[in-house]
């Protein structure tokens, strides 16, 4: 006689998403999109709390970080036909850094859209700097993949205008600006120091000190080169002044 066959373990079906039509809709409008294939759009709108990460944002983030890159590069070629791979590279680096694309986010009303779990909702997930970030991110992804390099592009450059055209020079992150100051005056290179690390894993937040010649300032943000440029930053403010 033939032994039954072991049955095969299903694996659970993920929870649904919290996003509805209305949401969808609306991030259509943001974007300036319809998407044939919407799915790709609420996966974009998906944190990795709501769906145990499964069919998160993350994946599309990925893809959407080349391609930002890639138009904004092709952007900064057009609009500084003169300027040299250096200085191209610092605007290139502002545009696309964290800061920028949470701020966008924000402007966008991009936070009220995003699919988050409750616990971390309350815990002011949406209004993070990183996850802000990864979702335009994700979202410059599931357009790409849903239409290619022109919608994403026409986004981009709708939503990154006003910040792109107040570029007059390039820019000067807060780090080195810190190091030349301190160099200029014979003083040692300023000092990091990570204070703190607290939250979960997929939403940390960081706490970062710097020193220079004994004066001090410290920041916190969801990644460390974040806490030290802020740092960075208002110890700046506090040697200038």
């Amino acid at each position: 006689m033939t032994p039954p066959r072991p049955s095969k373990r299903r694996r659970p079906a993920p929870p649904p998403s919290g996003l509805d039509a209305t949401h969808l809709a609306q991030a259509e409008a943001l974007l300036g999109h319809r998407f044939a294939r919407p799915e790709l759009l609420r996966e974009a709108l998906t944190h990795r709390s709501a769906n145990a990460g499964l069919g998160s944002n993350e994946r599309l983030e990925f893809v959407g970080d080349r391609v930002l890159g890639l138009l904004v590069a092709e952007w900064l070629i057009e609009r500084f036909p003169s300027e040299n791979e250096g200085a191209l590279g610092k605007r290139l680096a502002q545009l696309v850094s964290q800061p920028v694309l949470a701020e966008i986010a924000e402007t966008l009303g991009l936070p009220a859209l995003l699919d988050v779990a409750t616990p971390e909702a309350r815990a002011g997930v949406r209004r993070r700097a990183t996850v802000l970030a990864d979702a335009i991110e994700a979202s410059i992804g599931a357009l790409f993949l849903d239409a290619g390099l022109d919608p994403a592009r026409a986004f981009i450059r709708r939503a990154w205008q006003t910040i792109t055209q107040s570029q007059i020079r390039p820019p000067q992150d807060a780090k080195s600006a810190l190091q030349e100051w301190a160099h200029a005056r014979g003083l040692p290179a300023p000092a990091y120091k990570v204070v703190s690390a607290t939250g979960p894993s997929h939403a940390p937040i960081f706490v970062i000190a710097v020193t220079v010649a004994g004066t001090s300032a410290s920041a916190s943000a969801a990644a460390k080169k974040a806490a030290e440029q802020a740092a960075a930053e208002t110890l700046l403010g506090m040697l200038k002044s």
